[in-house]
């Protein structure tokens, strides 16, 4: 059965999620307002990026599930920061906790994380992965690749040519959605030649949404600007 968040990556050429910097509601609310297409959260995880850390699914169960009853989207989550962390017992609420997809690094998924747990099971790589490992994605029916390439020293600093290459070639060789979170300091700007690299989504994080609920409001609003500009025809001022 596809679930929400496949459903999404195939119906749109171009999806926006946001990746919350901190599990807060208003946060969640603004994204929502102004135009995410989907949500993703963290638990049990330090997150590099926002400098934030989060703790134990229990702490969250709450906010978790209010966003859940005000959001129709795809809501997912990054349910650990290691392989140790994944605990089954957690993994295993998700699905009835309302969520739709899980995102991980692939060296933090542990085997039972490819069972069918009623999520879209989506997983990241880093710098160090051999791209070429991606091809094999497909065969454990991974609903989406996050291409988090960026090394961790180079957050921040604007997408270059050299970056869009890489992505292009994960593009050509997932044979699955890839996702292309914000570790540069992405700008509406750069939406457009990653549509023309063939990405599926654009997964806004602390990098360019920033910590308050004002920063992520703005940059929200200009980036879901920039994907619906993409299907309108440009206009010669």
């Amino acid at each position: 059965m596809m679930g929400k968040f496949k459903e999404l990556l195939d119906r749109k050429s171009l999806s926006l999620v946001v990746s919350l910097p901190e599990n807060d509601l208003s946060l969640a609310r603004a994204a929502m307002e102004e135009g995410a297409d989907a949500l993703k959260v963290h638990y049990n995880v330090g997150h590099r990026a926002s400098g934030n850390h989060f703790g134990p699914l229990d702490n969250y169960a709450e906010v978790f599930q209010v966003i859940r009853s005000e959001f129709g989207g795809p809501l997912g989550v990054v349910p650990s920061g290691s392989i140790d962390g994944a605990r089954r017992e957690d993994v295993e609420r998700l699905s009835g906790m309302g969520f739709d997809f899980y995102s991980i690094y692939a060296h933090h998924l542990p085997s039972f994380m490819l069972n069918d747990l009623g999520l879209d099971p989506t997983f990241a790589i880093n710098d160090e992965y051999e791209p070429s490992l991606v091809t094999s994605a497909a065969h454990y029916g991974f609903a989406a690749l996050e291409a988090s390439i960026v090394p961790g020293n180079e957050y921040g600093t604007p997408l270059s040519f050299a970056d869009v290459l890489k992505y292009r070639r994960l593009v050509l060789q997932a044979q699955i959605p890839v996702l292309v979170p914000s570790q540069r300091k992405l700008v509406p700007e750069d939406v457009r030649v990653l549509h023309d690299t063939g990405v599926k989504a654009i997964m806004l994080g602390a990098v360019v949404t920033g910590k308050t609920e004002d920063q992520l409001r703005r940059a929200v609003h200009g980036f879901r600007n920039a994907v619906d500009s993409l299907n309108r025809p440009d206009h010669i001022s």
